[in-house]
């Protein structure tokens, strides 16, 4: 399949090189006509010129003499000289003038006298002349050849308002093709120069115009996939107001699948505890022991703080999966809020008799949001602390490992099943603490994984090859003071 940025480009290309070989062939078919146009009219000039002085020589009798322009003539091309017009070397005079008298014989001949007795009365430049009309010629020495032709251009000798004669000026085209073949070596070189410089014009257009029609592509594929991005920058074309729609839409779809999927997994979780709750109440309302009464009322009161946590906990989760970016961030020294949150967990470590192990890495530092990392750490501790039997041991580890932070806590607990490893970051999925043989919300981990996301980074739950489970949490870097 062609890519639109590729028919884009072919289309840019097919247009200008038809446009550019259009403009270019018209100026090489026009240029020798220019040359020629421009010739022609200084050899009028000479003609006019020239003409003119012989009328002013005419006999009385009307004979046209020709021993001045012969003098002349011989003089001329007797002469050395060496002029450099542009690019051309000039060392000889390439003009040749003939003279006739009224019947068109040739009187004098530039060209060594060759022609002179010759009746020339036939040819345009003389025939037309001798009429009062312009007299010009073009004739080529070799009819197949252009490179050939030598301009004929006439004017009348007139004396008294009669034409006694005329006198041809005669020039080979030679000398102008040598200029035209310069100039259209220029023009070639100048158009090809100018269709590079318009082709990368039209690969950077393309470029320009398909880029944010690829960014909206990734931006879909990524939604696809599942993955939490931001729409891109588009601009305010009709792509970014297409990238606008596409995420209203998003929002609208997710926001109704999120509802739906909160809704079924909180009326999952929901029904045993209100069924719990409506057993006890019911049972409250006999006439029973009060031994009983008391496990009865405790039994209501751990099932309403079950319910008020995963309430809590899901409220506090469903606002973090709606954002999409970051807020109140701030540069976080790792070590002081890891030694913050484990000050705050030790009571339950000490309950527990569990020893701590830390080995915490002093250049360590995040950018982000202090409570969401501050909560996703003291989730994994509590899931450690929970799993770890009394007496067992609890790990914590902070280093740096290129450009990321890595928190890690281990314990001495039984460590996953393995049907479970794939899904303790799933919503509501809980194993049994071994303590108390009870469930969590099982909302902590999928808490720990859209905090670490949020930040850019990634949160992980293995088993240690020793025992136990560690989980990680790995977070972008900055560098101290940044």
């Amino acid at each position: 399949m062609v890519k639109i940025r590729t028919r884009l480009f072919l289309t840019f290309l097919i247009l200008v090189g038809l446009g550019f070989y259009g403009l270019v062939d018209w100026l090489l078919d026009d240029l020798r006509p220019r040359y020629l146009e421009t010739t022609e009219e200084a050899m009028v000039d000479t003609a006019t010129l020239l003409s003119s002085l012989l009328a002013t020589q005419v006999s009385p009798d009307g004979q046209v003499p020709t021993g001045g322009l012969r003098a002349a003539f011989d003089d001329a091309h007797a002469r050395e000289f060496s002029a450099r017009i542009y690019e051309l070397a000039k060392t000889r005079m390439a003009m040749r003038v003939y003279v006739t008298d009224a019947r068109g014989i040739v009187l004098f001949d530039s060209d060594g006298g060759k022609d002179e007795g010759r009746d020339y009365s036939r040819w345009n430049d003389v025939y037309k002349t001798l009429r009062g009309e312009y007299g010009a010629r073009s004739t080529r020495r070799d009819p197949n050849d252009p490179g050939t032709s030598t301009l004929h251009v006439a004017s009348p000798i007139r004396v008294g308002g009669e034409t006694v004669g005329v006198l041809t000026v005669c020039k080979p085209s030679g000398s102008v093709t040598q200029f035209i073949q310069r100039a259209k070596r220029k023009i070639v070189g100048a158009a090809v120069v100018a269709a590079a410089a318009v082709v990368l014009v039209g690969i950077v257009a393309s470029a320009w115009v398909t880029r944010p029609i690829q960014k909206l592509t990734r931006y879909a594929h990524a939604v696809r996939d599942g993955k939490r991005v931001s729409l891109p920058a588009l601009g305010r074309s009709e792509i970014g107001e297409l990238g606008a729609a596409f995420e209203q839409m998003r929002d609208a779809l997710e926001g109704k699948r999120y509802v739906e999927e909160y809704v079924q997994t909180l009326t999952h979780e929901m029904k045993s505890p209100l069924a719990s709750l409506q057993g006890a109440a019911e049972l409250l309302e006999e006439d029973v022991p009060p031994e009983q009464r008391r496990r009865f009322l405790e039994n209501i009161r751990t099932e309403t703080t079950r319910i008020r946590n995963v309430v809590d906990r899901l409220l506090q989760l469903s606002s973090l999966e709606s954002r999409k970016a970051l807020r109140e961030v701030e540069p976080i020294g790792m070590t002081e809020l890891v030694s913050e949150v484990l000050e705050s967990m030790n009571p339950l470590i000490t309950g527990k008799a569990l020893s701590l192990e830390k080995k915490l890495d002093a250049d360590t530092a995040v950018r982000g949001e202090r409570f969401l990392i501050r909560q996703a750490f003291q989730n994994l501790l509590q899931n450690a602390i929970e799993f770890t039997p009394r007496g067992g041991a609890v790990s914590v580890g902070l280093r740096r490992d290129g450009e990321a932070v890595v928190l890690s806590v281990a314990d001495t607990g039984v460590g996953i099943p393995d049907y479970a490893l794939s899904q303790v970051f799933d919503r509501f999925y809980s194993l049994r603490r071994p303590d108390t043989g009870r469930k969590s919300s099982g909302l902590g981990l999928p808490f720990v994984r859209e905090a670490a996301t949020l930040h850019g980074g990634e949160a992980t739950l293995e088993n240690r090859p020793d025992g136990g489970a560690v989980a990680t949490l790995r977070l972008p870097c900055i560098h101290p003071g940044n």
